[in-house]
């Protein structure tokens, strides 16, 4: 008998391979290719070919439900890659995975208005949860599923980030015991082992973690809640180039369970295409008071005297900014040059206390050069201040306060996450000095001065989604502060009039950026973006051109532009990039597979365009 066979975590095609009894579609299977051992999916039963084909050398006990090949098929299409790369993001099923119906009650009281958003949540299939920072989100996705495990089924809730992970894990505990389970990339592969077994005997109804949860073999699915859901980190930087947040809502239109999307900044996307119930206020009574600064990536007097007030109160302290290191770029003031990576066309940041620049696309080091490398003058000086030089420098202001770093070069295991945050919140530090890591949701009790440096720098990217990005990170990161009591919030901006207008009003923002972006960007057009790199520039550049050349047969789609990329070179590849718009997906999808043949780099519904 011969079969279709898909290998996973391979770009090809599915294979032919023969087997001499019945296998069935979605059996996982070992064969040989090159003479290497792989792993592979039986598709479906096929004609026997023409030539001599390999057999299949081994069946597994594992497999995948025919659903899970009906959404890896989707994934492939939508998201143009192998049906192999789909399946990979799958995990695979047990033969003996039984349900239990679960019944709990939790201690959690909602008020009125939490009362009304679970009401609102519980009669629509799918909904959003547009409540603001420190209104009491978690409580209503608490209770939510708990009516789903009492309902027989069980729930997956999402978080972007493995950082947000230690907070919810005590809240979910709390109300759920051993019902709830951990899942992201940190965990090891002996704990993945044991809650997959724990999921299979029925001992466990919900899975919290990052995007990753989203593809366990979660039986009787009731409820996927989306925290959050406004975060960049649920779109994967790698083939398949896919949202989890969108396939969260599309896994449970097939399963028939509820989708609820959280946030206190929602995505423009969300607001517009889900039924909203707005949750104002916060839990906690606060009162918050905005000043501006007419400045731009400096650290200033006015805030080092605010800083000082709000020590001098016992008040704790977080200072963001978008850049990590000490300083984002080193300039030489006589030739006006950046100091480059020789492998990526940008500019390398400076690490004081390991002497060197930095290049953070491909990580080259090298030691801090004396003299330009352009034109030999001793004439540098550095810009863009970070997170590395800020603590040092209020360290130095404030010799009797504790002030520690919160970046990806200081938090590097989930284990310094976590004590960091303790520390944090048992007031042991007084000033947290991070970028967006800052942002992302987590508990802080008594901060009474959130401070935003450099949010001028996200709001002039090259990126249609650029407002939208500055507001809503300086509405999170603002919500930090006041939680109960009083709180103070200092923007650095020389945009004053936008913060100004929304930072209050997130909802008027929304419809405000509606109007903007009304027939020409998402969410009222759908956009394609296409990647080539290569390590020859002319070769780059040739199959840009005939990427262009194709488009002349799809007359409904709209060529944005095309040509080198805002970064021309990263690790010594040369990039050309193509941006395309279209009303409809499937014309983009069309072209997007018949330019596949070309190699280049595919990304439906891009978030990213550098």
């Amino acid at each position: 008998m011969y079969y279709l066979v898909s290998l996973l975590n391979s770009p090809l095609s599915p294979l032919t391979y023969s087997y001499e009894e019945e296998l069935k579609s979605g059996n996982i299977v070992e064969v040989t290719l090159n003479s290497k051992t792989k792993l592979g999916v039986i598709i479906s039963q096929t004609l026997q070919p023409d030539f001599t084909c390999n057999d299949i050398s081994h069946v597994t006990e594992d497999f995948y439900e025919e659903k899970t090949l009906l959404l890896a098929k989707f994934i492939s299409d939508y998201y143009v890659c192998s049906l192999g790369d789909a399946l990979k993001l799958f995990v695979p099923s047990a033969k003996n995975a039984v349900h239990v119906n679960h019944k709990i009650t939790t201690d959690i009281t909602l008020s009125t208005e939490q009362q009304r958003a679970y009401e609102f949540i519980e009669s629509h299939d799918k909904s959003l949860l547009f409540g603001d920072t420190g209104s009491g989100k978690t409580e209503v996705y608490i209770k939510c599923i708990e009516a789903c495990i009492n309902y027989g089924k069980n729930a997956i809730l999402l978080m972007p980030e493995i950082g947000l992970t230690p907070q919810i894990k005590k809240r979910l505990k709390t109300s759920f015991g051993d019902l709830v389970a951990l899942w992201h990339s940190k965990v090891t592969k002996k704990k993945k082992e044991e809650i997959l077994a724990d999921l299979h005997a029925g001992k466990i109804s919900i899975i919290a973690g990052t995007r990753s949860a989203l593809f366990l073999p979660v039986s009787n699915l009731g409820l996927i809640v989306v925290d959050e859901e406004h975060d960049d980190s649920y779109k994967s930087n790698a083939r398949p180039r896919y949202n989890a947040r969108d396939l969260a809502l599309l896994f449970a239109k097939r399963e028939n369970a509820k989708v609820l999307l959280g946030s206190a900044t929602p995505s423009l996307s969300s607001f517009k295409n889900l039924p909203t119930f707005r949750l104002k206020g916060t839990y906690f009574q606060s009162q918050k008071k905005f000043f501006y600064e007419n400045a731009q990536n400096e650290l200033t007097e006015t805030i080092l005297k605010k800083v000082k007030e709000h020590l001098d109160k016992k008040n704790q302290i977080i200072i963001f900014l978008p850049t990590r290191a000490n300083f984002k770029y080193i300039t030489c003031r006589d030739c006006g040059e950046n100091i480059l990576c020789p492998y990526c066309s940008v500019g390398m940041s400076l690490h004081v206390i390991a002497n060197a620049l930095k290049c953070h696309y491909c990580n080259y080091t090298e030691r801090v050069p004396k003299v330009c490398p352009a034109c030999k003058s001793q004439n540098l000086h550095s810009n863009r201040i970070g997170t590395a030089e800020v603590v040092s420098r209020l360290r130095d202001e404030f010799k009797e306060s504790v002030i520690e770093k919160f970046d990806r070069d200081e938090v590097k295991s989930q284990k310094k996450l976590k004590s960091t945050l303790i520390a944090f919140n048992e007031k042991e530090i007084d000033i947290l000095v991070g970028t967006q890591m800052l942002s992302k949701g987590h508990d802080y009790h008594s901060v009474g001065l959130s401070v935003l440096i450099g949010i001028d720098s996200i709001l002039n990217m090259p990126d249609f989604r650029a407002r939208e990005k500055a507001v809503s990170l300086a509405l999170q990161v603002a919500g930090r502060a006041g939680r109960s009591g009083e709180g103070e919030v200092l923007i650095q901006t020389q945009n004053r009039e936008l913060f100004e207008e929304f930072i209050g009003d997130y909802e008027a923002f929304l419809n405000d950026e509606l109007q903007y972006r009304k027939d020409i960007y998402p969410p009222y057009k759908k956009l394609l973006k296409i990647l080539v790199s290569h390590v020859k520039d002319e070769k780059a550049n040739e199959i840009i051109n005939k990427v262009h050349k194709l488009t002349e047969d799809f007359p409904n789609l709209e060529v944005v532009g095309y040509g080198k990329a805002n970064i021309e070179k990263i690790a010594n590849k040369y990039r050309y990039t193509m941006l395309l718009r279209s009303s409809n997906s499937q014309e983009l999808l069309k072209f997007a597979h018949t330019c596949k043949v070309l190699h280049v780099e595919i990304d439906i519904d891009p978030l990213s365009f550098s």
